[in-house]
């Protein structure tokens, strides 16, 4: 039997097509793991992973977690039901340990292999609900987890999408939330947006939005397109 007795089944026929990454802003991974598995707070994630490396799962990944709420990642309105929750165990004003990334990549690594997640696909919480959420946060490493192919970044393009990008990507002044839509993100006020893909892709970074940001948000559209590949324009997978 699952620890969380917070889930469902997803609806719709939906399956896991997206993974989201959280911060549990809590002061201990026990602390997060009685909340996650109350029937009372009506939250849950399928994996919760501690700051010595441990993962649990809390929740089959075949059902629906309730980690996600209100948001969404391009045609997806209902994330919970194509996502898997990852809850990692930290306040959120601290850097994430070295074990416990590295337990996170080889969970990560697993969950892609089991369900053909690819890694545009692994999004923050921040990501699918701009404003209303900042987590994993700006302390959390996702170059690192970018650079063994577990997610996006600026820099970590495969080589044979570069020229593609380059040249889909030429004119900074491209609007930044048009990029942003089609990257997947949702629609916000663009002051909203700008945060959001800063906290993801720029941490740091401050004041108005720069020819800087519209060229990365450019290039990251061009390279991974939220509706596209095996991803039908609702978001689900196709049947073979």
């Amino acid at each position: 039997m699952a620890p969380s007795p917070n889930f469902g089944p997803r609806r719709a026929g939906a399956l896991p097509s997206l993974i989201v990454l959280h911060y549990t802003a809590m002061a201990s991974a026990g602390a997060a793991r009685a909340r996650l598995c109350d029937p009372q707070a009506e939250v849950s994630a399928h994996w919760l992973v501690d700051e010595a490396g441990r993962a649990e799962a809390l929740v089959p990944e075949a059902m629906r977690a309730w980690h996600a709420g209100a948001g969404a990642w391009g045609p997806v309105t209902d994330v919970n039901s194509h996502s898997i929750g990852i809850e990692l165990a930290n306040p959120g004003d601290r850097p994430f340990p070295e074990r416990q990334m590295a337990a996170l990549e080889d969970l990560l690594r697993g969950i892609m292999a089991r369900w053909a997640i690819p890694p545009e696909r692994v999004i923050g919480h921040s990501d699918m609900a701009p404003g209303r959420k900042i987590d994993p946060g700006p302390r959390f490493d996702w170059r690192r987890l970018a650079l063994q192919g577990l997610a996006v970044w600026p820099e970590a393009a495969p080589p044979e999408r570069q020229q593609v990008e380059m040249r889909q990507a030429a004119d900074a002044a491209a609007p930044l939330g048009q990029s942003l839509a089609l990257l997947g993100y949702p629609p916000a006020e663009p002051e909203i947006l700008l945060s959001a893909f800063r906290l993801r892709f720029r941490p740091g970074a401050t004041g108005p939005e720069t020819a800087e940001d519209r060229r990365i948000a450019a290039c990251l559209a061009a390279a991974h397109p939220v509706a596209s590949g095996r991803f039908a324009i609702d978001g689900t997978v196709p049947s073979a």
